[in-house]
């Protein structure tokens, strides 16, 4: 190599350390985040915190951008957020469990917002008890929180799923396919479960209030990103419980959060306080600390866990229901130490709770 090429050579060299230094001191110094959400009752709060202002507010505090980003379809926003478009997104456990930590996206549970108590339900037409859904076709969304209720349901009713006849439905048609005659039975989430009980002869054989803390709606967050920029998880959780704080409270400002929230879902206020009424959110901090112990947590992925390996949402490699790790709050794992990829940490909860935000 004569002297001019090494003297090119070097200086491309250099050039393309200096690109590498300069890459490395951006993302060090990264100020703008992502977050994805989608319409649900447990979610809206996220529509709210945006309109607001408050998202913006606590932002600011922690000298970061925070973007809160509609996605209409649930699942499609959770897909994204795996693939690295959004620093985190709305969901339940069980689809935080079989969709990004199943495909080894490391992600914590910043916000668990509330967990359903009665928002989820199997309703029959013209029978009043779970055992009568014997035989039967069941319309719902296949392998869904739906799925995993009718899955508890029967279990519970010493029935399983060998019983009855699962009838794959989007959950854009199941209410709409609940009003014929051709369906008999259904498993279905609100709004669509409001709509299936206005038929006059639909009854809820069983819902999750059966299962209080099971279905948990979660707003997740790499836990990579996290890990290195606190100021977001700081942002966040000081943003959503001051949203708690006003959402149900009982004043002009209370009303039109809740307001807002219910023409965002696509319904209205009474909509809305209709299915805030079968959603249990955790309003302080407090709150959710007592209620979401390790205890609790361990007891509720376990059944997740079993649901999900029965059916193969784990990952084609998955050996056991054990096949990926959970960070549980005490730092105790359930399943396996060495591929773990589902965290449910209290500290930015417990800053909260100490008034430390």
């Amino acid at each position: 190599m004569n002297s001019l090429t090494r003297t090119i050579a070097t200086a491309a060299l250099s050039g393309m350390l200096l690109l590498n230094v300069a890459a490395a001191q951006a993302e060090d110094n990264r100020k703008q985040f992502s977050l994805a959400w989608s319409i649900y009752v447990g979610f809206m709060p996220w529509a709210y915190i945006d309109e607001s202002g408050i998202m913006d507010k606590w932002a600011e505090k922690y000298d970061i951008e925070v973007d809160l980003v509609k996605v209409n379809d649930y699942i499609e926003a959770i897909n994204l957020y795996t693939a690295g478009e959004f620093d985190g997104a709305t969901m339940t456990n069980m689809d935080m469990l079989t969709i990004p930590s199943a495909s080894g996206v490391d992600t914590t549970a910043l916000i668990t917002g509330d967990f359903s108590n009665g928002n989820d339900a199997v309703v029959l037409k013209g029978r009043d008890n779970m055992e009568d859904i014997k035989g039967m076709d069941v319309y719902l969304l296949e392998l869904s929180v739906s799925h995993y209720t009718l899955a508890r349901a029967l279990e519970m009713a010493g029935l399983s799923e060998r019983d009855i006849n699962v009838v794959n439905t989007s959950d854009a048609d199941i209410a709409t396919a609940f009003t014929t005659d051709a369906v008999q039975a259904a498993t279905l989430w609100n709004p669509q479960l409001q709509t299936a009980m206005q038929q006059p002869d639909a009854i809820k054989v069983f819902d999750s209030t059966q299962i209080p803390g099971e279905i948990l709606d979660i707003m997740g967050v790499n836990s990579e990103t996290l890990e290195k920029y606190p100021e977001l998880g700081k942002a966040v959780t000081g943003a959503w419980f001051e949203a708690m704080s006003i959402i149900h409270g009982d004043g002009e400002e209370a009303i039109a959060a809740r307001t807002y929230m219910g023409e965002e879902s696509g319904t209205d206020l009474e909509g809305i306080e209709l299915q805030l009424a079968a959603t249990h959110m955790f309003r302080t901090p407090n709150e959710k600390l007592e209620f979401l112990s390790a205890g609790r947590l361990r007891e509720t992925m376990d059944f997740v866990t079993r649901f999900s390996y029965k059916h193969g949402l784990l990952g084609a490699g998955a050996q056991s229901p054990d096949a990926i790790g959970i960070e549980l709050p005490d730092g105790s794992v359930l399943g396996n130490k060495d591929f773990v990829k589902m965290r449910f940490n209290h500290e930015f909860l417990e800053l909260a709770a100490e008034g430390k935000l």
